[in-house]
């Protein structure tokens, strides 16, 4: 099991910025981290996503864990690691990517759907999956294929709130990731940090609380 996976289990929350302006990228990291939310990815189709993750690795150090995220193949792949990321995720799984994550030593976790692609992952040599669209495909889908693939550690990725976190761990997810309900960009862009320094602390004390 790798460090980044470790801390996953620990903390339960991966933050997704995707489409944030470089200018507000940094007061926003930061008050995740004032709320307790120390995991991180930037997703690749953000505007200058490698020089972020460059930046975040030297600004924040051992207080938060950086990856990439929505890293669709080989070379995007390549891309974020040489910018420092922690851990590679994507909304598709790529053999390729798995590999290159296993000879590098950065952990990767490929999006999958279908218990044949869960399997296909983890016989690839994905230490965790993510299971995506979760707003669409619901909990009850994510209970059922617990049921036979207990053994896979799934992220959830998609619809998670206040009032339904706990449920994704009772359906058998051992983290989520979120985006614009953790990373509100009204707020990023109108200089309110603290409201999201505030977001993160419920979700981070609701995740504790189970």
């Amino acid at each position: 099991m790798s460090q980044m996976l470790e801390r996953l289990q620990q903390e339960k929350i991966v933050a997704i910025f995707r489409f944030i302006e470089d200018q507000y990228a940094d007061q926003a990291a930061q008050a995740l981290l004032d709320g307790g939310i120390s995991l991180m990815e930037i997703t690749m189709n953000t505007e200058g996503a490698t020089t972020m993750i460059s930046r975040w690795r030297e600004k924040f150090g051992d207080q938060a864990g950086i990856g990439a995220g929505t890293v669709l193949d080989l070379d995007m792949a390549k891309e974020a690691v040489a910018a420092g990321s922690q851990f590679l995720i994507s909304p598709n799984l790529d053999e390729s990517v798995v590999d290159y994550g296993l000879k590098t030593g950065v952990p990767v976790w490929p999006g999958v759907m279908t218990p044949t692609e869960i399997v296909r992952a983890w016989k690839a040599g994905a230490e965790l999956v993510k299971v995506f669209p979760m707003a669409s495909l619901g909990l009850k889908y994510l209970t059922e294929i617990r049921a036979p693939l207990d053994k896979i550690p799934m992220l959830a990725s998609g619809g998670v709130d206040l009032d339904n976190i706990a449920d994704y761990f009772k359906a058998g997810a051992c983290g989520v990731g979120m985006g614009s309900k953790l990373v509100n960009m009204d707020w990023v862009r109108s200089g309110q940090f603290n409201l999201l320094t505030d977001r993160a602390r419920k979700f981070v004390e609701a995740a504790s609380a189970l």
